[in-house]
């Protein structure tokens, strides 16, 4: 198979869908790859390093949509791209269809394969392998930016996380304890902040409540227990996912106004549609507004701006999936696996993910994606 890689085109996104140490495995195995110029040098990847994993160069994008079989990406194709691509071509990336209206018609309209990182689930369906790399890593960046920007000359109210001796720390409340929570909440008891950590499960919570030990409070999330924490937090965390499925809105207007002026809110669900009412996606080039006096944090790909671990950490975990798509081919792979199949979103002009379909209010086709045994 012919595999290709463009360069990622989302505003400041460094990161690329093969590193080198990827190349070599699918050259190893008789697949070509195609890598646009300068794809990898947001990482320090050269077109030498690439060539010497066995890929060949592109000097365009537009010869890497054209020539390749599959697409393997970090982000969601934009606009231009979507048009790019081509019927019965197979896209492996992350997608985040259900706040994304036009890129979902832009791939209905192309006919392509579209697989979807972020619905790929685990053994037995449970986890999603390779959206927890990218979890793991924006959940300890929340609480890295939610620090900075609680600084007086940043927008924030002039707050230490650590607090010092004889003056209280901050107080960070993160609603959600999956694996962006629990990573935040890590990060943040690290830091010797006052954590409160929310969630409904209640096998979750006992969970959470054992590994912290006493360092983090653990609370049964419910609406009365979001509002009482939002509005007393230095900094809220919003770290709530619901595989493939637009983010609920947790966080109201009303509890963002009343939170003190120069506290900070950090949306983890963003690329979902962003778990509190007053968010909007923002870039890393501008990535924060203010709302209320409450400065708001809602990039939507956090992980971008450290490329060089989450390049890396995307590849260990995307590189099987990826190798057993050129082997088998998309079909045959996912007769093998149901739970790649979990990661069909987009086929051949139809919707095969119900969670999308729902969010956007448009026509849901499994028999579109539907195998045969």
């Amino acid at each position: 198979m012919l595999i290709g890689v463009p360069k990622e085109i989302k505003t400041l996104e460094h990161r690329v869908g093969l590193v080198p140490s990827s190349v070599k495995e699918f050259t190893a195995r008789g697949h070509e790859v195609l890598v646009e110029t300068g794809a990898g040098m947001g990482i320090n990847f050269t077109d030498k390093d690439y060539e010497a994993a066995g890929a060949k160069i592109a000097a365009k994008a537009e010869e890497v949509f054209e020539k390749a079989e599959m697409i393997v990406k970090v982000k969601e194709p934009q606009p231009n791209e979507c048009k790019m691509l081509r019927e019965d071509q197979v896209l492996f990336t992350y997608l985040h269809l259900a706040a994304d209206a036009e890129q979902t018609q832009g791939l209905i309209d192309s006919k392509c394969v579209a697989i979807a990182y972020e619905t790929v689930t685990g053994p037995g369906g449970r986890g999603l392998p390779l959206l927890e790399p990218m979890s793991e890593i924006a959940g300890r960046l929340s609480i890295q930016v939610g620090g900075a920007y609680l600084l007086k000359h940043l927008g924030g109210c002039g707050r230490l996380m650590s607090g010092s001796p004889g003056v209280e720390a901050a107080r960070v409340t993160i609603i959600g304890g999956g694996v962006s929570g629990f990573h935040a909440a890590q990060m943040a008891v690290g830091m010797h902040a006052s954590v409160a950590l929310l969630e409904k499960d209640h096998s979750r919570i006992r969970w959470l409540d054992e590994y912290f030990v006493g360092q983090a409070r653990v609370v049964q999330s419910s609406q009365e227990s979001i509002e009482r924490y939002v509005e007393m937090a230095d900094l809220v965390v919003g770290a709530v996912l619901i595989p493939g499925a637009a983010a609920p809105k947790l966080v109201s207007k009303q509890m963002i106004k009343n939170m003190r002026a120069g506290s900070v809110a950090v949306d983890i669900a963003i690329d979902q549609g962003g778990c509190f009412e007053t968010s909007h996606a923002t870039t890393h080039q501008e990535p924060t507004y203010v709302v209320d006096d409450v400065v708001h944090y809602c990039v939507a790909n956090m992980p971008g701006a450290v490329p060089m671990t989450s390049a890396q950490a995307l590849n260990n975990a995307v590189l099987p999936y990826a190798l057993a798509l050129a082997d088998k081919g998309w079909e045959a792979a996912m007769r093998d696996d149901p739970n790649l199949h979990n990661g069909l979103n987009v086929c051949k002009g139809d919707i095969t993910y119900q969670a999308v379909a729902e969010a956007l209010d448009m026509p849901f086709n499994p028999e579109a994606g539907a195998l045969a045994a």
